[in-house]
């Protein structure tokens, strides 16, 4: 039976109190807090990270990879295939993108179920993935958070089986973004959540129980896409659900997360779910694809709660900052030389060590070590054996601050920047950015992990890399 075999959820670390936001434009606060995407992050790195949290099968298992976002870092190449090469998938792995509205990420869903069930693929990596702009002074600036949510779709011991699916589209226009927009443009409230919101998903929940013959009382739960709380849950009353079956959408800890939205919001449902319960699943925008999931005992097995854990530690940050990471406001020019151009050439050679963070195994003497990118590894440091080496990913191990720097000088929208070096668990030693850290935080010995991030742009290419984070429970 096909259903989902594996979850992930990321949502960034940074929170943005909606009182700051409102307090520099004396305007009514929505409450709350959003999730705020790193100076280093977007919606590519996000979804990188989501996918490493799902990760319960081996990446050979994995042969196919859909991902969801109406914010792809290019508008010409695709970035399914740089996640597939950051998170070390088999080349001849199947890779897609599915962009431009709010309902992808389902839509990638339902993709993955149909290629499993006509058996062209058996394990289908679904990620959804937004970091969205709202304009200043707007509601949406306060309404839209961050965050990243991936499934593995298979066959074989699935958590969740899939029972149903139905699905309708819509040509309602109620928020839309042209080429030339940087911020979303929407339509008046009481308009679009009369004409759009409310009767597509009150008509697609209805239809699919109609469908497969079920009730409200044949669910333990209900989780469809949403903005408003109290919206929400008039809807959910009003075809026939009690308040305990409703799970809340993510508008006070999160805000809503463009196509990851309604899966981090089924991703918190699952985690808490218990063997037999029927969840009803619904997404929106451009109309709405709706799911019946049955829950298996194979989810006693799930034992990291990634969407609790993204949700327990956090750090606050200022409004000044947010304008800054969002490339939001002019800054005074750094004083120091530019950055030399990136080398395709060069990039394409060094993929393997970019990308998935490959460095090199002794054979001899089994001492893992890494050598500066561009430079190939013949001598051991170690042993001295020549030429006698296996590849060594580094990219998912964890390891230890040796020393680190902290530069007032170093060009990064975060000032000041912070260098450190990284003694990983097992061997291996990587000089790199900390990311995620404060600088009163940082101290020889702290734990890290690696996570893949936007060192910087040249010639309208992103320069993905590797840098260490703190683990968020050492945090």
């Amino acid at each position: 039976m096909v259903g989902i075999t594996s979850l992930g959820a990321y949502i960034p670390i940074y929170r943005l109190n909606r009182d700051e936001i409102a307090k520099i434009w004396g305007t009514k606060s929505l409450g709350g807090e959003k999730a705020v995407a790193g100076y280093d992050e977007d919606s590519l790195t996000m979804a990188v990270a989501a996918a490493n949290n799902s990760m319960k099968r081996e990446m050979a298992e994995i042969d196919g990879l859909f991902f969801a976002t109406t914010t792809a870092p290019y508008k010409e190449k695709q970035s399914a295939a740089v996640i597939a090469s950051a998170i070390n998938l088999n080349r001849r792995c199947y890779t897609s993108d599915l962009c431009n509205s709010l309902r992808t990420g389902t839509l990638a869903i339902r993709s993955a179920i149909d290629t499993v069930n006509s058996g062209s693929a058996k394990n289908i990596l679904v990620i959804a993935s937004d970091c969205r702009i709202g304009a200043a002074q707007g509601k949406f600036e306060q309404i839209l958070g961050d965050g990243a949510a991936a499934l593995i779709i298979g066959s074989k011991d699935p958590i969740a089986i899939i029972e149903g699916m139905h699905s309708v589209f819509s040509t309602f226009t109620d928020t839309w973004r042209s080429q030339l927009d940087s911020f979303i443009r929407f339509a008046e409230n009481r308009y679009a959540n009369d004409v759009g919101y409310k009767p597509i998903m009150q008509d697609v929940i209805s239809d699919i129980m109609k469908k497969y013959k079920l009730t409200p009382k044949d669910f333990s739960k209900i989780v469809f896409d949403g903005v408003a709380i109290k919206e929400h849950h008039r809807i959910a009353k009003k075809l026939g659900f009690e308040e305990s079956q409703i799970i809340k959408p993510l508008s006070r800890d999160v805000g809503h997360t463009g196509a990851a939205s309604s899966i981090l919001m089924l991703i918190r449902c699952l985690e808490e779910a218990s063997p037999g319960d029927r969840v009803l699943f619904a997404s929106y925008g451009d109309g709405s694809d709706a799911f019946i999931f049955r829950i298996t005992d194979q989810i006693k097995k799930i034992k990291k709660r990634t969407f609790r854990e993204s949700l327990s530690k956090k750090i606050p940050i200022d409004y000044g900052k947010y304008l800054r990471w969002r490339n939001l406001v002019t800054e005074e020019m750094s004083t120091l030389p530019e950055r030399p151009a990136l080398s395709l050439p060069r990039r394409w050679r060094e993929r393997r060590s970019i990308l998935a963070l490959y460095g090199y195994k002794c054979k001899q003497c089994g001492t893992p070590q890494l050598s500066p990118v561009g430079q190939t590894l013949r001598v051991c440091a170690v042993c001295q054996a020549r030429d006698n080496f296996e590849e060594y990913k580094f990219s998912d191990k964890k390891g230890t601050i040796f020393t680190y720097s902290i530069d007032s000088l170093q060009a990064t929208r975060n000032p000041p920047g912070l260098n450190g070096i990284v003694d990983f668990d097992g061997g291996g030693r990587l000089i790199c950015e900390v990311t995620d850290c404060e600088p009163d935080r940082i101290h020889v010995g702290m734990p890290v992990e690696m996570t893949f991030r936007m060192m910087f742009q040249s010639n309208g290419i992103n320069n993905y890399f590797w840098k260490a984070k703190p683990i968020r429970k050492d945090l």
